[in-house]
């Protein structure tokens, strides 16, 4: 069994009934995206983020974004050494997966720190760079029924995430469990370790590598210029979008152990991409349904690209 799949099934064991989210979880970190999720509380968030860090191997952070909290408190900055200078002291980004809880409440100001993190896995304090762990994944988490003492995520920033997707409730079962003292969570600690950050970086170059064929790249752009001009939508996707639904098609072919893209991949993986990117038109801003109900009808409307040769 590839590791990929022996990871997929240990993430399985902890949090039940959502199968999709945790095969777009591991695509996204194959594809060196980040991810948002958009869901309520208590749905296994934090497990889904500690789980993924134990079982690849890499150090893990958890932030509680408030509205009192300062860059430097992502960052680090500099401290008295006891020695008459300055020294630098890492802040909470400096984790392999770091879980940015309710992004949302910090402020604007906070929330921008995050952005030199997330584009180029460094942060710089006081005029000096300082490089993050690779690899580098941050999982934002926000409530999207939730408004008082919330900042709205700047547009630049939600085009930073990968893909974004909500967990949901667990099935029945799940929660009969829950209720009867068997806590998937209390297993954490018990997994195996699966990867090295070598192993990880290696993985990380092949899926980047997996061929993308002219005719799906053209097929990628249309569907990208059908958002912009959909009737429904304000805002339509960026050509950022477009490299990362690429990136996305790429792990999600890797998942189905191809070597090749198809258009089954870039529609499968579509609603996680274009979900937080795409903005509804007046009453429906905001509204995620009303964009999932756009992104289905373009893939409907745009033509598949003809044959192609591997």
């Amino acid at each position: 069994m590839p590791k990929w799949q022996e990871a997929l099934s240990l993430l399985s064991q902890v949090v039940r009934g959502a199968d999709m989210p945790l095969r777009l979880a591991l695509a996204a970190l194959l594809a060196r995206q980040h991810i948002l999720i958009d869901d309520v509380p208590g749905v296994g968030k934090t497990t889904l983020a500690k789980a993924l860090a134990r079982i690849t191997g890499l150090s893990f952070s958890r932030i509680q974004f408030t509205p009192d909290l300062l860059p430097g408190d992502l960052t680090g900055g500099l401290y008295p050494d006891g020695k008459g200078s300055l020294s630098f002291k890492p802040g909470p980004l400096f984790a392999g997966v770091v879980l940015a809880d309710e992004v949302n409440r910090a402020s604007p100001k906070t929330q921008s720190a995050l952005l030199e993190a997330m584009e180029e896995g460094q942060v710089t304090v006081d005029g000096r760079t300082y490089p993050l762990p690779r690899p580098f994944l941050l999982l934002a988490t926000k409530n999207p029924l939730e408004e008082e003492g919330t900042f709205l995520l700047p547009e630049a920033q939600m085009d930073r995430f990968g893909i974004s997707f909500r967990l949901g409730y667990p099935p029945t079962e799940v929660e009969v469990q829950l209720l009867m003292g068997q806590n998937p969570a209390e297993l954490i600690p018990e997994l195996p370790v699966l990867f090295t950050p070598d192993e990880l970086l290696a993985l990380q170059t092949e899926v980047a590598s997996l061929h993308l064929h002219h005719r799906v790249a053209l097929y990628i752009v249309h569907l990208v210029q059908a958002t912009r001009r959909h009737s429904s939508l304000a805002v339509g996707a960026s050509p950022r979008a477009a490299m990362i639904w690429a990136r996305m098609a790429r792990a999600w072919a890797f998942l189905k152990e191809r070597t090749y893209v198809i258009p089954d991949d870039v529609q499968e993986v579509a609603p996680y991409v274009l979900g937080h990117r795409l903005l509804p038109q007046g009453e429906a801003r905001w509204k995620r349904d009303h964009v999932e109900k756009a992104v289905a009808e373009i893939l409907k409307d745009t033509p598949l690209p003809r044959e192609m040769v591997r």
